[in-house]
């Protein structure tokens, strides 16, 4: 112990570079480096070998790495035998390198510097090793050495008012703290009432003398340099306290009770946080999912294709950037709860049953009609998107029809009024009839484009067209304008009729032009109007059928020419008998208001508009070509990305029920298949990035494939569960195994049994699989009542959420209570028993003293009040707050009686005597007191039980069978 101290004042020497103000004689003296000499000798004679200079014995790096292999037991490489500077390098490496492997971290000291003989880097070397082999180990509480040990002191004289340890320093210049301990173990040595606090110096020899003569502690400070320091050498009180640490471990059995309660208490304190946190997880998750349906539920539309197509963006913000972090927190959702109802079930707790609404299934079925809402409005969004682009289409097509229309209407309702016809000459009448004639043929040839104009606003209509009021209302002036139209004629036509008989001279060229004229240029204008028309199309094959009919509209053109060719040729005819015959013309040519020109101009804007048309219906058949690329691209990937998901699925369920190798070669298998899965992650966003360039096409439809991106992701997120659930049930089997003691082959015998008898590969077991599989274990459940009840009380173990079947893991859970021995109420009750003293009852004090504050006082809010016969104020029965902990009913009494018959009662006057004690110490805590009468002694499991129900109102007695 002195050799400890010594090395402490000798690291706060290295720290200070070799010494300073303020130093002590006895700090300087400790310092020395033979103290470190003298501790590596005391482990190098263990090998038959010693240092007689530690700078220079260590150079070649032969004794440090001998002295390392005797303080740790272990063997180090081979070293080099060589005596140059390069073999003493590489030793001092193998050294140092087996210092790092033991977590401590090598600040500044190289090889070079040890095989050079630097004083300071070889004693901060060896006093590294001395804090990681000598030190280190002293642990209290699972908290490292200088922590463990300050608990350590401060729980040892927490009972002492006088007495606050909070460092390895001033705490301890009034000697009270030793004197505390020393007291608190063995207090026959030392008359504790009669110290004083104002008398540091006896308080200090008398602890260092008794601790020398009683305890074979050796004094190693002195009394004079505590007090007359105004901060003693904390590691030198550390050095000294750890011997009575070590003095005193031997013999702590009320330390080791309270160990296991403390180990008892803090797994269910951690139940109770991971039941809080699992609470508030799946009210978070539920509580984003209430706010999101409403989002997706809403389906009102808008009038843009430009607001629709932001619409869809948002969708695809949702689908890459919030749904993701949801699907993994619902996931660590459910490993959270499989990893409590284990944790649970391995303590012998009872199953975590969540608040009303949340559980897993509550979850899953809420997340069902979260994705069920996420598909409707993405089918919503597309056919919005759809319906918009066909409004565009005919509005824009019902705007260029209503166009042409007007244009043409302009004007004829002045002609139809005029009464030209009445001062007319007989030639001029017949004309006028003529030209009349023709008009009534052009109108009715325009009839057609009336009606398709009227049809493209009802559709309008019906798919509810934003700007259908203004559609409506051109519309109908356009019907309107068509029945004046039809009226006027009518007027006129009988208006000339009637004048008919009076005029017989008419030009039967002028009406040939018109009528091969009229109808020549009605052709003219639907085909200048189908070739400015806009198209849409969605597979190249509608597109193919555009280019054939365009195709034979242009083959018809030559016989078109022929026709422009004859009708100007009458009226060429025309103009040759007005110059032959001197025919005085008032004006053009009376039937008709086409003249030559018009036809040419027309003919020859007709001839413009078909290279138009070419280059679109190519620039269109170019667009397809790209679409079905797309479509066959997006194909490619999901005929092999979909495949190799369900393969997946189906290896991970074979690995999950298969028995190759140990429960770590399984999750070592499983966590390689998750890492290709999470490999394959890039694919699914190719995949993705293809169907986004899909739908910005607007591609709809793909024959190529059976898969879509839906089905991808769902099939991708129910992998990615897959696999995690997997390996979550892999670690609970291995949590299970090591916390039971289960043997491999004990584990590989229950798996072969379950999978025997799981004939349908479903990884569970219904009720009478599961009934078969026990009996072929060896469990004695026959097909009486008896075993009824027997195998029903299995059930609620194996399957406390009444599911009708059970898991793989419940069935682990409950053959390892059949074969392994686990903490129970009996040895957390017997653990009381020890800290109250062997009393019935404990005390809110000893709980105090033997128990950390936070764990005492939540034994004291809900242990109930002892009403024992021996009980004293303030008394606390801690034998049913064990049983409470174990879901164990404290009014279950057992009658300590073995029966000799097998319906032999009890003696009547002791079981009434029993009674009234057993009354008299439950009174007023339950109404009703069952007592429970064991026949049978117990071998492995309870036969059965004669159970007798006696309750003071009414004093009688009846049993149950």
């Amino acid at each position: 112990m002195e050799i400890l101290l010594q090395m402490f004042a000798l690291e706060n020497l290295l720290s200070s570079g070799g010494g300073g103000k303020g130093k002590t004689a006895n700090s300087l003296l400790l310092s020395s480096p033979q103290t470190f000499t003298a501790w590596c000798n005391s482990h190098l004679r263990k090998a038959g070998t010693q240092i007689e200079n530690i700078e220079e014995d260590f150079r070649d790096g032969l004794k440090l790495m001998l002295l390392l292999e005797v303080i740790s037991g272990e063997r180090l490489a081979k070293p080099e035998r060589g005596k140059m500077r390069v073999h003493k390098i590489s030793n001092v490496n193998k050294a140092l390198n087996f210092i790092a492997s033991k977590g401590v971290k090598l600040v500044s000291i190289g090889a070079e510097e040890i095989v050079d003989g630097n004083a300071k880097m070889t004693l901060g070397m060896i006093w590294t090793i001395i804090l990681r082999f000598a030190i280190q180990d002293i642990s209290v509480e699972e908290t490292s050495a200088k922590e463990g040990l300050l608990l350590w002191c401060q729980r040892k004289t927490a009972p002492y008012k006088n007495v606050n340890i909070q460092n390895f320093h001033i705490s301890w210049k009034d000697g009270l703290g030793f004197c505390a301990l020393i007291h608190r173990h063995r207090p026959e040595l030392i008359d504790y009432a009669k110290l004083r606090k104002d008398d540091p110096m006896t308080n200090l020899n008398t602890a260092f003398d008794v601790a020398e003569k009683y305890l074979d502690i050796p004094k190693m400070l002195d009394a004079e340099d505590i007090v007359g320091t105004a901060r003693p050498d904390e590691k030198a009180i550390m050095t000294y306290v750890s011997s009575f640490y070590h003095a005193f471990s031997g013999a702590q059995k009320a330390e080791t009770a309270a160990n296991r309660i403390c180990k008892v208490l803090a797994v269910n304190q951690e139940n109770e946080q991971l039941m809080e946190d699992y609470e508030k997880l799946a009210s978070d998750l539920l509580e984003w999912i209430r706010r999101t349906i409403p989002w997706l539920e809403n389906r009102m539309p808008e009038n843009t294709m430009q607001a629709m197509q932001q619409k869809l963006e948002d969708f695809r913000d949702y689908r890459r950037l919030h749904k993701p972090p949801k699907v993994q927190e619902k996931c660590q959702l459910e490993i959270n709860f499989n990893t409590l109802q284990t944790k649970l079930r391995l303590s012998n707790r009872p199953a975590f049953m969540p608040s009303e609404g949340k559980m897993v299934s509550d979850i899953n079925n809420a997340w069902g009609g979260l994705e069920g809402a996420e598909k409707g409005y993405e089918e919503w969004l597309l056919n919005e998107i759809r319906r918009l682009e066909r409004l565009d289409h005919l509005a824009e097509k019902f705007r260029q029809k209503a166009a042409i229309h007007e244009a043409w209407t302009e004007g004829k309702e002045e002609m139809l009024q005029r009464r030209d016809y009445e001062t007319a000459s007989l030639s001029e009448i017949k004309a006028l009839l003529k030209k009349h004639e023709a008009f009534e043929s052009d109108l009715a040839a325009h009839q057609d484009r009336v009606e398709q104009i009227a049809a493209i606003a009802q559709e309008l209509n019906e798919l509810d067209y934003y700007d259908s009021p203004s559609v409506n209302a051109r519309c109908q002036r356009i019907c309107d304008q068509w029945d004046a139209l039809g009226a006027l004629s009518q007027k006129r036509s009988e208006a000339l009729q009637r004048t008919e008989k009076l005029l017989e001279t008419i030009d039967q060229l002028y009406l040939e032009f018109a009528k091969r004229a009229a109808p020549f240029n009605n052709w003219m204008e639907g085909a200048m109007e189908d070739l400015q028309d806009s198209f849409i199309v969605h597979t190249i094959e509608e597109i193919q059928g555009l280019s054939t009919a365009h195709e034979q509209f242009k083959a018809t053109l030559p016989e078109a020419d022929k026709e422009r060719q004859a009708i100007l040729g009458i009226h060429n005819e025309i103009a040759k008998i007005v110059q032959t015959y001197h025919v005085n013309m008032a004006g053009s040519n009376p039937y008709t208001t086409i003249n030559p020109q018009e036809v040419n101009a027309k003919w020859d804007k007709v001839r413009q508009l078909v290279p138009l048309r070419d280059q679109s219906l190519i620039e269109e058949h170019a667009r397809q070509q790209n679409n079905e690329r797309l479509r066959r691209q997006f194909a490619n990937q999901a005929n092999v990305i979909g495949p190799w998901i369900q393969t997946k699925m189906e290896e991970i369920g074979r690995i999950s029920i298969e028995m190759h190798g140990t429960l770590e070669d399984q999750l070592t298998h499983l966590r390689q298949y998750e890492k290709s899965i999470i490999n394959y992650k890039p694919k699914i966003d190719q995949l993705e990035g293809d169907h986004q360039l899909i739908q910005a096409a607007l591609i709809f439809d793909n024959k190529h494939t059976n898969y879509t991106m839906e089905h991808i992701r769902v099939g991708w997120e129910q992998l990615l569960t897959t696999i995690a659930r997997t390996i979550n049930e892999i670690e609970n089997q291995i949590l299970t195994r090591d916390a039971k003691g289960i043997s491999q082959e004990q584990l590989n015998e229950f798996r072969a049994s379950f999978n025997h008898f799981d004939r349908d590969h479903s990884g569970t077991l219904g009720a009478e699989e599961f009934k078969a599989c026990l009996i072929s274990l060896g469990f004695d459940i026959g097909n009486d009542a008896q075993g009824e009840n027997e195998f029903s009380r299995i059930m609620s173990v194996v399957d406390p959420n009444r599911m009708g079947v059970v898991t793989f893991q419940g069935f682990i859970d409950f053959m390892s209570r059949e074969t392994a021995d686990t903490d129970t109420a009996d040895q957390v009750m017997a653990s009381f028993k020890i800290l109250a003293g062997d009393k019935n009852y404990i005390l809110a004090d000893e709980l105090r003293r033997e128990l950390p504050p936070d764990q005492a006082e939540y034994c004291i809010a809900r242990m109930a009040p002892y009403s024992g016969p021996d009980g004293v104020p303030g008394a606390l029965d801690y034998m049913s707050f064990s049983t409470a902990l174990y879901g164990e009913n404290p009014s279950l009494l057992f009658w300590p009686y073995s029966f000799s018959s097998p319906r032999a009662p009890p003696p009547r006057r002791s079981l009434t005597l029993w009674f009234a004690a057993t009354l008299q110490v439950y009174r007023g805590r339950d109404k009703h007191v069952c007592f429970c009468f064991s026949r049978h002694v117990f071998l492995q499991k309870l036969n059965k039980v004669d159970i007798f129900y006696y309750t003071e109102q009414k004093r009688c007695f009846f049993s149950s069978p």
